[in-house]
């Protein structure tokens, strides 16, 4: 059977590497870029390798089974640092919050933080979480949906995220767990991640939580494209053809319009037959661009889509401020106005919470000798909003930058960039935002 897989993205790489274990496949991955990785690419400019996508590295063992079916796996291709503490929290008072790696640990930091109180509820909060995880992850994120009514087969899974409270908001459950409101904000804000507030946030996104603030987080040795290059590496080694500098202009099917796949065609006129197509896009682009005669469903054509964000990389001359970590989340005093003004009125947030990355406080290879990597993340409305970022850009980026360096980061500028939502659009990437379809209930699973 060929198959082609459009987009060398690490979904797309895992797909390659699963598939090449299945006997009588004949595998083709068509990159439109030079490197694999899709967003998980690297900027090197000269002696810097620099991040522009995903840096929060968790779940690592999931990448591992994809390459063992190809035949390899993780540890052979890349050497995996952990990240303790996983993350810094800064908060607006001046207070720091560092969200240590195992149980006793992070119970002491909350006990110096918070109090006894708080820290005698971190282990009964991690319990919970534990529990919401053994019930979702096999029975609702690891499985193939066909109709909604399979939410309910069988009954006992969903029964028992009730029971956790799992629909009531992520915000409440947290809450009420903890007495200390910048704790509300660091168990909660990974709502993001799936591109919507806490406030509104299903219970069951706290496996969100579960995963980065709890099994932990990693980083690859040579930056987060080291991973992509070990997925691309195990699919070519298990027989998956990669090609790159290939960009798929439409799929094509027996009849013109309708009919089975019979396979691809290049910008460059090339076809390339397969008997089955899997497309790593975003999945509104996909539909407009390369199948613009099917219907695409009502998400696709009318859904909502997450915030995006701003981000500036850059490689500067400097120190490591004391105190940062690898990762360092400064929370905003107008917490639930921000959601509001990110989501409710498309403007950007009132009181910016960003991330701050320095990939150099643990591999300082990624820079030139008394250098620093800097990836700095606001959120911000997506294309939907009220911004118009061909006016707006530069304010935006002098005034982060301004605020890094108010923070104490390093801002003596070698190399940088800026990157809009305009330009994520220009990625292909729907309404400018990297974050895709919100995670609302009726967008995820069988809808």
């Amino acid at each position: 059977m060929r198959v082609v897989v459009v987009g060398a993205g690490l979904a797309g790489l895992s797909t390659a590497c699963h598939l090449s274990g299945q006997p009588g496949h004949h595998i083709t991955v068509l990159e439109r870029g030079q490197v694999p990785g899709g967003r998980a690419g690297q900027w090197t400019p000269t002696g810097y390798r620099i991040d522009p996508g995903p840096v929060v590295l968790t779940m690592t063992g999931f990448i591992d089974d994809a390459m063992r079916a190809a035949g390899s796996c993780l540890a052979d291709h890349v050497t995996l640092l952990p990240v303790d503490p996983m993350y810094r929290a800064v908060f607006h008072d001046g207070s720091e919050l560092r969200v240590r790696h195992g149980r006793e640990a992070m119970t002491e930091e909350i006990r110096e933080f918070s109090g006894a109180k708080d820290a005698a509820a971190f282990g009964p909060f991690v319990d919970w979480l534990a529990r919401l995880y053994a019930a979702e992850l096999p029975n609702f994120i690891d499985r193939n949906f066909d109709s909604a009514l399979d939410l309910g087969r069988p009954l006992r899974p969903g029964l028992e995220l009730l029971r956790l409270g799992g629909f009531s908001t992520l915000h409440k459950l947290v809450s009420e767990r903890f007495d200390d409101p910048r704790l509300h904000k660091m168990f909660s804000f990974q709502a993001m991640y799936a591109g919507l507030s806490p406030f509104r946030a299903l219970g069951v996104y706290a496996v969100i939580t579960y995963m980065d603030s709890v099994l932990g987080v990693s980083f690859p040795v040579g930056g987060m494209h080291s991973v992509a290059t070990a997925m691309a590496d195990a699919a070519a080694a298990a027989g998956v053809e990669l090609r790159y500098g290939a960009s798929v202009e439409r799929i094509v099917r027996a009849n013109g319009t309708n009919g089975a796949v019979r396979g691809v065609r290049l910008t460059d006129g090339q076809m390339i037959p397969a008997d089955a197509v899997v497309v790593n896009a975003d999945l509104p682009v996909a539909y407009r661009e390369l199948l613009p005669e099917l219907d695409a469903p009502r998400v696709a054509r009318r859904g909502h889509f997450s915030p995006s964000c701003v981000l500036w990389l850059a490689g500067v001359r400097g120190n490591i401020p004391t105190g940062a970590a690898h990762h360092n989340i400064h929370f905003s005093e107008q917490w639930r106005q921000s959601f509001d003004a990110l989501l409710v009125d498309g403007t950007r947030q009132p009181d910016p919470s960003m991330l701050v990355t320095m990939a150099t406080v643990t591999d300082p290879t990624l820079a030139p000798d008394g250098r620093q990597v800097m990836y700095v993340l606001e959120p911000v409305p997506n294309l939907g909003g009220r911004i118009n970022w061909d006016v707006e850009r530069e304010r935006v980026r002098a005034s982060l930058v301004e605020r890094v360096a108010s923070l104490g980061y390093p801002v003596d500028v070698e190399v940088e960039r800026f990157i809009d939502p305009s330009d994520w659009e220009r990625m292909g990437l729907a309404m400018g935002t990297p974050f895709a379809l919100s995670h609302r209930f009726f967008q995820t699973g069988p809808f």
